[in-house]
C-alpha cells in the first residue's frame, strides 16, 4: 500500500515514488481476467502479494484483475521511469499473452459488469478485503473498476509536512481537469468526464469520514492530523471493526492522504493515462504545480476543503473551461479575478512559470490544447454508432498506446 518506504528521513521533493494500476483483460474481448495470481506464479514460481522486478515492483490489489506496478525505492526524479514502467508493461504482457490476456490502460473500464466481475483477492493479506467486502460491500465500480496513479512525496518534519499538505490541498482541486480518463462506465458515455472520481467519493458513504470531501481538511502538523482526520475515522469505522484490523492509516480515503509510518504524502486523485509517459508526465507537472505554490502557500491562510471541493467538483464534471470565480483561490497563483479565469488558463500559466523535460511540456501542452483523455475519447467516438462493439475498438486502440507507449490522440 504504498511506494515509498524509507530506511532514512527524505525532505520536499528530495524523492518520489509512483504508483501505476492497471486492469488484466483478455486479449479477444477485452473483458476483465482475474488472473493476477497466476502472472506473479508464472513469473517467480509462488503466489505473493508483491514481487521487486528491479527499480519497479508488482503487487496485487483488492481485486484479482488488477495489477499495480510501483517504485520499488524512493527515486531522485521521473527520469527514466517511463521506459522502466515501459519495460516492466512489455515484460507483464508478454506473460499474459501466454494466456490470452494483455493489461488495458485508463481508469475504468467502459463495459464493466460490477455484480460479475469483481473477483477478491484471495492470498496474503485478504482477510483486510474481505473486512472491507463484509462493510462496504466490494461489488461496484467504485471498488473493481478504478485504475489511478498514485504520487508519493516525502517531508521531513511538522513544518514541511504542513506545507507540502497545503500545497497539494491547493493543487488537487485541478487535477481532474488534466487526468480524467474515465468518461464511460456501464456501456454509456456520462455527463461526467471522471466517473472513477465520482464513484471513488461514493464508495465508502457508509462511514462518511473515510473519506471526507476527498480534499484533506487544512492542519498545521501530525498532531492535528491525528486529531482531526484519523482518530474521528478510527471512532467511526470501530462498530464495523470489531479487532481493529482496519483502524491503519491507509483506511483514510481522501484524494491525499498522509503516510506517517513513511513520512510520505499520497496523491490518489490522479487517473491512469493511456500510457506511461502520460502518467510520467503528469507526475513531473504535478510536483512543479506544487512547486511553484509553495511560497505563496507560507504567507496565505488556508482555504476551507469546501470551498475546494466545488472547483474539484467543477474540473471532474466538466473539465478545464469551468471559470473560478473564488479571488482567494486566484490569488494563491498570482491571477486576477477581474479576467474570466478557467482551470484550463491557471494550468497554461503554472506551464510558463516551471521547467519540466522538453519531452513532457509536449505531452502537457497536447492535454491542455486537445482535452484531457476522456475528453479525447469522447471526441473519436463521437462520430461512431454507440455500441458495445465500437467501444471496444476504441480500447483496443488506447491497449495499443499502452503498449506502444505512445499518447493517443484526437482523429481529425
Amino acid at each position: 500500500m504504498g511506494a515509498i518506504n524509507p530506511t532514512k528521513t527524505y525532505s520536499l521533493f528530495e524523492c518520489i515514488g509512483i504508483e501505476l494500476e492497471y486492469m488484466i483483460v483478455n486479449r479477444k474481448t477485452l473483458m476483465p481476467a482475474p488472473i493476477s495470481d497466476q502472472l506473479i506464479l508464472k513469473k517467480i514460481g509462488h503466489i505473493t502479494d508483491e514481487l521487486d522486478n528491479g527499480n519497479i515492483s508488482w503487487s496485487n490489489e483488492l481485486v484479482l484483475h488488477v495489477l499495480e506496478l510501483k517504485t520499488t525505492v524512493p527515486m531522485p526524479g521521473v527520469e527514466g521511469l517511463s521506459q522502466d514502467f515501459h519495460d516492466n508493461i512489455k515484460e507483464i504482457n508478454e506473460i499474459l499473452a501466454e494466456m490470452d490476456c494483455q493489461l488495458m490502460p485508463t481508469a475504468m473500464h467502459p463495459l464493466f459488469n460490477p455484480m460479475t466481475d469483481v473477483k477478491l483477492w484471495p492470498h496474503e493479506r485478504n482477510e483486510i478485503y474481505s473486512r472491507y467486502n463484509q462493510i462496504f460491500d466490494c461489488k461496484g465500480h467504485g471498488w473493481g473498476n478504478l485504475q489511478s496513479m498514485h504520487i508519493n512525496l516525502p517531508f521531513a518534519n511538522d513544518e514541511e509536512f504542513y506545507v507540502l499538505h497545503e500545497a497539494i490541498r491547493l493543487i488537487m482541486p485541478l487535477i481532474p481537469a488534466l487526468s480524467a480518463s474515465s468518461p464511460i462506465f456501464d456501456g454509456q458515455k456520462s455527463e461526467v468526464l471522471d466517473n472513477r472520481l465520482a464513484f471513488y467519493e461514493q464508495n465508502q458513504k457508509r462511514v462518511p469520514s473515510i473519506t471526507g470531501k476527498v480534499i484533506p481538511e487544512s492542519v498545521q502538523n501530525k498532531a492535528d492530523y491525528e486529531g482531526k482526520i484519523l482518530n474521528k475515522i478510527y471512532r467511526d469505522i470501530a462498530p464495523f471493526d470489531k479487532d481493529s484490523s482496519l483502524q491503519e492509516e491507509w483506511l483514510n480515503s481522501r484524494g491525499a492522504i498522509a503516510r506517517f509510518d513513511r513520512n510520505a504524502i499520497e496523491i490518489r486523485i490522479i487517473d491512469l493515462q493511456e500510457c506511461p509517459a502520460a502518467d510520467i508526465a503528469l507526475a513531473e507537472f504535478v510536483v512543479q504545480a506544487l512547486k511553484f505554490i509553495i511560497p505563496a502557500v507560507k504567507k496565505s491562510d488556508p482555504i476551507d476543503e469546501y470551498e475546494l471541493y466545488d472547483i474539484y467538483r467543477l474540473a471532474l464534471e466538466k473539465g478545464g473551461r469551468n471559470i473560478i470565480s473564488n479571488e482567494e483561490y486566484l490569488r494563491i497563483f498570482d491571477l486576477d479575478q477581474e479576467e474570466k479565469v478557467t482551470i484550463e488558463k491557471i494550468w497554461k500559466h503554472i506551464l510558463k512559470h516551471v521547467y519540466i523535460s522538453e519531452e513532457k511540456e509536449a505531452i502537457i501542452n497536447y492535454i491542455l490544447e486537445n482535452g484531457n483523455l476522456s475528453q479525447r475519447i469522447l471526441a473519436n467516438l463521437k462520430e461512431q454508432k454507440w455500441s458495445a462493439e465500437n467501444i471496444k475498438k476504441e480500447y483496443q486502440l488506447l491497449v495499443n498506446c499502452l503498449t506502444e507507449n505512445k499518447l493517443y490522440k484526437l482523429r481529425t
